[in-house]
């Protein structure tokens, strides 16, 4: 327990700004060169609330005069103590600032913080704190400055591996939802189940989860799924055909016919979606009926085999709501040896 630290951090709001600091003073400070709120360690006898109080008047010359506690923070990095951290806003305070002994302050838009050199799980607690979230607990943790765990109430969130241009890793590494929004590059596998007949090709569709927060309800690839950090494209494929159809599949039965960069900017339930991709498109062939898929019913609402011609027609005639690219089908055609009319 001597190795357990506990503080505060604030966000103090005014005319739609946080007030950040920018930690440039100690040399051995985890937070050097980053971006925080105000905020330290309890002092022995104190409550969050007294911390926060004192911390803030001490760190800005500010007297808070109305603050909420928002969640409590969990962090974890390297040789550095764990910490636990009572996360407070706050929109009411009176006083006249004063200069930071930790570093420098200033008012910055809510819309610029996440330009700022910022912790990667701080990026998630901005998105909850503007989502106006339920008091939450949240932890962290880190290796450097890679984030390696974010975990929200108790339950793991994503994180994917932030890729260069020619599909190489960056290092970095971001929670789905910041991905999302910011559209960063990262890796996706696609895997299209295929049985063939004597006239041509069936192909399998999914139909989207009505639940899901891109394209619900729409008819996708057979199966997909987001590369999580430190995996593969291979890997990525092999899960997802089990979590998502219930189908047990060996590497070497799914054949890579080719890898598409896209990018889809929208909206769905009311948030902006962003969505920049490396795929790997792969092939499995199968002989199951629609029956015996064991569906993920987060993910995928049903299933469907359709002719591939027909599929084609469909998707020309406008006939089938999807979100499949049309290169997409146009290359699965092709590795495949079937007519294209795409």
């Amino acid at each position: 327990m001597s190795q357990i630290k506990f503080s505060t951090l604030c966000y103090i709001e005014q005319d739609d700004q946080y007030l950040m600091l920018h930690r440039t003073v100690k040399k051995h400070d985890v937070n050097k060169d980053k971006w925080i709120g105000v905020g330290g360690h309890f002092e022995y006898g104190e409550s969050p609330e007294d911390c926060l109080l004192r911390e803030v008047r001490e760190e800005t010359g500010l007297k808070l005069t109305s603050f909420q506690f928002r969640g409590i923070l969990t962090f974890l990095c390297d040789d550095w103590p764990m910490e636990y951290i009572s996360l407070f806003t706050a929109d009411g305070f009176e006083g006249d600032m004063i200069s930071c002994n930790e570093g420098i302050l200033e008012w910055v838009d809510k819309k610029e913080i996440m330009n700022l050199n910022l912790w990667e799980g701080d990026k998630i607690f901005f998105h909850l704190l503007a989502e106006k979230e339920p008091f939450f607990s949240l932890k962290l943790v880190y290796e450097g400055d890679r984030l390696k765990q974010a975990c929200l109430n108790g339950k793991d969130m994503e994180l994917f591996d932030i890729l260069t241009s020619d599909g190489e890793r960056t290092g970095v590494v971001k929670e789905r939802s910041i991905v999302h929004r910011s559209g960063d590059l990262h890796g996706t596998s696609h895997i299209w189940l295929v049985r063939r007949k004597k006239d041509g090709l069936d192909v399998l569709l999914q139909k989207r989860s009505a639940q899901k927060d891109a394209f619900p309800g729409y008819y996708d690839v057979s199966s997909a799924g987001h590369m999580a950090a430190g995996d593969d494209y291979l890997d990525t494929a092999v899960r997802e055909l089990y979590e998502e159809l219930g189908v047990t599949a060996e590497p070497e039965e799914l054949k890579l016919i080719g890898m598409r960069d896209s990018v889809v900017k929208d909206v769905f339930h009311g948030r902006p979606f962003h969505n920049h991709e490396l795929s790997a498109i792969y092939v499995y062939e199968t002989e199951l009926a629609e029956g015996e898929f064991r569906l993920q019913k987060e993910e995928v609402e049903s299933v469907r085999w359709i002719d591939f011609l027909d599929f084609q027609e469909q998707v020309l005639k406008k006939e089938i709501k999807h979100c499949i690219f049309l290169d997409e089908i146009k290359l699965l055609g092709e590795a495949m040896g079937c007519k294209v009319i795409i």
